[in-house]
């Protein structure tokens, strides 16, 4: 049987590093297109070398993962790299299977007659498709401390729970979401038209002046903003669900849960998500989900956390009216972790949409979701009431704010809406302003002794993405 020969696996890597012979120039593709917010601070990551870490990129899938490692690269080569001390290779490109990270190292290094103590930097792209990864690149990080390595993969839990178990003080985790609505206004380049920043105002430190126009970018990102390809391409945007579904879904779906995990009815995995995706926002139990998706409840739990695993959706819990959480979890919330993906399988989702009240609910969530903060969020369902988020202190799992979500201004005026949130916020005695959206009011005053900050969606969205990326910077 023939094999892959050493030649040709050299060839393959100067195809994928232009830059060892184009003048140490990174492809224009990758230069022309905008910056992530998340760059900057994992350029400091990059760039680094005082503790001898390996970088693991985590992801969904087409977030931006390996446009934002090129980044890197050309940063690196502006900084003054040299370009043959970089090298770059996909795992999932076929000709590497079955080949060692080591194997494929030494290849590099024997090339341009670098040594152990030459200061390189090695970029493995999509690596979660190397059996046992977490042992191979330990490995490498242990046998040589001069070098960099970055890591990349889209099943973000699985690469998780690996990094943690196999390489504890060895990797240094770096995760990136899908864009946020802020990322999508300065990538739309409009942000600055839209949102204005109010430096003399705490409570209202963002406005947006036209909040149609705001509200029109809003559905356009409901619908496709989360990946950075289909806000640049007009062709995905007039056929996003081909693409979200192909590209993003079903890949995951259909090839890397059951490659990882040895999925065999990866149908019934593909219902389950297709019932998931449909209902995102709406509180659920396995017990209806079983019957909905006709997958039994073993079975389901565990696909659950695969799905997780894959970033594609998040479970929220519940607590009761005294933030009290439940010795049995029968129900739970589910929302994906991108709402274009609901878009993409089942249709184009417009202003008066049944399901943007979901849609919304979605969005806020999924903007949390860039935030270690998520797992203090949780929701709020007793017999006379419920309350969509519920943020609980770590140490005391008291709650300290609380918010509504809602697509429409009648709950400035019929308060009957929000009598769920009055009476949480009364029984848990929270200080905190209480966080009502609505589609296009805001205002602030109080509601039955409690004080509540009515806000559009759409800019409560952007505010929240906004200040935590400010928090992390």
């Amino acid at each position: 049987m023939l094999q892959v020969s050493e030649n040709e696996v050299k060839n393959r890597l100067r195809f994928d590093n232009s830059w060892w012979e184009q003048d140490g120039f990174v492809e224009e593709r990758f230069n022309n297109l905008p910056r992530r917010a998340y760059f900057n601070r994992f350029c400091e990551l990059l760039i680094d070398r005082t503790i001898n870490r390996a970088i693991i990129l985590m992801g969904p899938r087409r977030v931006g993962k390996t446009v934002m490692v090129y980044h890197g690269i050309a940063q690196l080569l502006k900084s003054g790299e040299q370009a043959k001390s970089i090298m770059y290779l996909s795992l999932e490109t076929p000709i590497y299977t079955g080949l060692s990270l080591e194997k494929i190292l030494n290849l590099f290094l024997t090339e341009f007659a670098h040594n152990r103590t030459s200061r390189l930097t090695i970029f493995f792209d999509e690596i979660q498709y190397l059996r046992d990864w977490e042992v191979h690149l330990k490995s490498l990080v242990d046998s040589y401390p001069a070098f960099k390595f970055i890591a990349t993969g889209s099943a973000a839990a699985a690469l998780r729970l690996k990094s943690r178990e196999s390489g504890a003080g060895r990797f240094t985790e770096f995760m990136l979401p899908p864009l946020t609505f802020a990322e999508y206004l300065q990538f739309i380049q409009r942000e600055d038209e839209l949102i204005k920043f109010n430096e003399n105002e705490i409570s209202w430190k963002y406005i947006a002046p036209d909040i149609e126009s705001l509200n029109e970018e809003f559905i356009r990102y409901l619908n496709y903003g989360g990946y950075p390809e289909a806000v640049f391409s007009e062709t995905i945007r007039g056929d996003s669900s081909r693409y979200i579904k192909s590209d993003i879904v079903d890949k995951v779906l259909l090839r890397d849960l059951p490659s990882l995990y040895g999925v065999s009815d990866i149908q019934e995995l593909n219902r389950l998500f297709t019932v998931i995706a449909y209902n995102t926002g709406n509180e659920i139990s396995l017990e209806g989900l079983s019957q909905s998706s006709g997958v039994a409840k073993n079975t389901l739990k565990r696909y659950l956390e695969y799905l997780e695993a894959a970033f594609l959706i998040k479970r929220i819990h519940r607590v009761d009216e005294n933030s009290k959480h439940f010795t049995r979890a029968t129900t739970f919330k589910v929302y994906l972790t991108n709402p274009s993906m609901r878009a993409a399988l089942f249709g184009y989702i417009g202003t008066d949409d049944s399901a943007m009240g979901a849609l919304a609910e979605t969005a806020i969530y999924s903007q949390w979701l860039h935030s270690d903060f998520i797992d203090a969020l949780y929701y709020a369902r007793w017999k006379k009431g419920e309350v969509d988020i519920v943020a609980l202190h770590q140490s005391t799992q008291k709650p300290h704010w609380c918010a509504e979500i809602k697509w429409s201004d009648r709950v400035i005026s019929d308060h009957d809406e929000i009598k769920g949130l009055i009476e949480f916020s009364k029984n848990n005695q929270i200080t905190e302003p209480s966080i009502v959206t609505t589609r296009t009011k805001q205002a602030s005053f109080f509601v039955k002794d409690v004080f509540i900050r009515f806000i559009p969606t759409a800019l409560q969205t952007y505010s929240l993405a906004k200040n935590i990326m400010n928090y992390k910077k």
